[in-house]
């Protein structure tokens, strides 16, 4: 038989102790098991690690030798995993719009304790996710996920409507309900707005859908429906024909972070999210 690392943590765990009861609680063995344990130990060394003829728990001299190197020899590979585990790239998907400050804030926190993050800019971030093509999707739309993921709201952020730069809305200072019967453009795979934003509306508006932010923000331009982004759009995606205006009774708009939770992420993701 070889030496393995859990003879080792066994022995250590007994000389912290120093009582084979607590020790075997402590590693969830039962006494008996963890006896054994020793003594294999102990064959394999070929040599007496425990001075077994006296009443009290003692190490022999060997086995104070041994335990100091023990000490290093598991300090040493938990220190290595536990680096290893961190250096391992954390794949963060978004469809648009990626929240500067949190995410500057969250990246510089994982990398402070050894962490890798990878900024992956995917149309569909929930599709990207469940093919593995990502870890963590970051998401704007409160929906209905499949069983194998979670989700944690991590911000709420001002909403402003987006329209063309020559529409009459322009100079109306219009409210967010009397937008409810305006021909609206919606991104039906990561947009944070459409027709269930409103409490009512005109059951014959006109819808006209996209698939990602640059058909949506073109057809804005163009003048074939109204829309509304989260407010950072003003500074991160300005066009020169459309025009972003202020609504001060638009409904915030929620951003998650989504991940798998089935099988059970990686301590990297763990880490992240913990941190995020």
């Amino acid at each position: 038989m070889d030496l393995e690392l859990r003879h080792l943590r066994a022995y250590l765990a007994l000389c912290e102790e120093r009582n084979f009861t607590r020790a075997a609680a402590r590693l969830h063995l039962t006494q008996p098991s963890l006896t054994r344990t020793i003594q294999q130990l102990e064959r394999i060394l070929d040599v007496r690690l425990l001075e077994r003829s006296s009443r009290h728990f003692e190490l022999t001299s060997e086995g104070t030798e041994f335990a100091d190197h023990a000490r290093r020899i598991i300090g040493d590979v938990d220190a290595v995993c536990a680096d290893l585990r961190m250096r391992t790239t954390v794949a963060v998907g978004f469809a648009w719009l990626l929240p500067d400050s949190w995410f500057a804030a969250a990246r510089t926190r994982f990398e402070a304790v050894g962490g890798r993050l990878a900024i992956h800019r995917v149309d569909d971030p929930i599709a990207a996710l469940a093919s593995g093509t990502i870890d963590i999707a970051l998401y704007r739309k409160n929906i209905r996920l499949p069983s194998t993921m979670a989700a944690q709201l991590i911000a709420t952020e001002r909403r402003v409507l987006a329209v063309a730069a020559d529409s009459p809305l322009v100079d109306a200072a219009p409210r967010w309900q009397d937008l409810a019967d305006h021909p609206l453009v919606v991104n039906i795979i990561s947009g944070t707005t459409d027709e269930n934003s409103w409490p009512a509306g005109d059951s014959g508006r006109e819808i006209v859908t996209c698939t990602n932010f640059d058909e949506w923000i073109e057809l804005i331009a163009a003048g074939r429906g109204i829309g509304a982004v989260p407010e950072l759009a003003r500074t991160r995606a300005p066009h020169p024909g459309v025009t972003y205006l202020d609504v001060p009774d638009a409904p915030p708009s929620q951003v998650y972070l989504v991940w798998r939770a089935k099988p059970a992420p990686s301590r990297s993701v763990r880490r992240f999210i913990e941190i995020a």
